[in-house]
């Protein structure tokens, strides 16, 4: 509801995703983000990790940051086993998923469900206020593209919602004061030749949270 949107908004989170190697979890560590993604059984991504290499990442991660799982039409078994299991702590789609397959991972999980929305248009706006996902996630493309949308369309939104999409250390500033995100997510903008590069992470979340002072 509203209420609970306003009070999410009162600061901006950010999340790192695309983690795979051990070096990646010390640096993330260190770098003290809310929020970090594990892109679990996508082989067309290069951030792909199996089931077990996200679970050897994910004990490793520090208590206080929150990991996620990163699907794309994967069987709703497998986060909601993943969830259970206590490897991920919210559950992120970024595939065809529908209303009935994010009710699935409900009846066997209760941890939180992100649906991520590809934004060409108004259109994919309006849609993503009607998802029964706890939050919402928009991006441009397929993701990983590294390349912005136009933030403009997404207007007004009275529910909590994440910001990808091509966010780098240039423009992560513009866009917390410009769209007022719950959560920002970074990825390629904090790569150095398609590796997590420890100081850009650690700037990011440090440009995030100057936001909040």
């Amino acid at each position: 509801d509203a209420s609970r949107a306003e009070m999410e908004n009162r600061r901006t989170r950010i999340e790192v995703c695309g983690l795979g190697r051990e070096e990646d979890i010390a640096n993330v560590n260190e770098a003290g983000p809310d929020y970090c993604g594990f892109i679990i059984q996508v082989p067309r991504s290069r951030r792909n990790v199996s089931p077990e290499r996200a679970a050897e990442l994910s004990i490793r991660l520090d208590g206080r940051i929150t990991p996620v799982g990163v699907f794309v039409n994967a069987p709703a078994e497998l986060p909601a086993r993943l969830a259970r299991e206590g490897i991920i702590r919210m559950i992120q789609l970024h595939g065809q998923e529908d209303e009935d397959y994010i009710q699935r991972p409900r009846g066997l999980t209760d941890v939180p469900v992100i649906q991520a929305f590809s934004v060409a248009s108004r259109e994919d706006v309006r849609r993503a206020k009607d998802s029964s996902a706890d939050y919402v996630l928009f991006d441009q493309g397929a993701g990983g593209t590294g390349k912005t949308f136009d933030w403009g369309l997404i207007g007004s939104m009275d529910r909590p919602f994440i910001l990808a999409g091509g966010l780098t250390l240039e423009n992560l500033t513009e866009a917390v004061k410009r769209v007022r995100p719950w959560c920002v997510d970074v990825s390629s903008g904090v790569e150095t030749e398609g590796y997590k590069d420890q100081a850009k992470q650690k700037a990011a979340v440090a440009a995030v949270r100057r936001m909040e002072e």
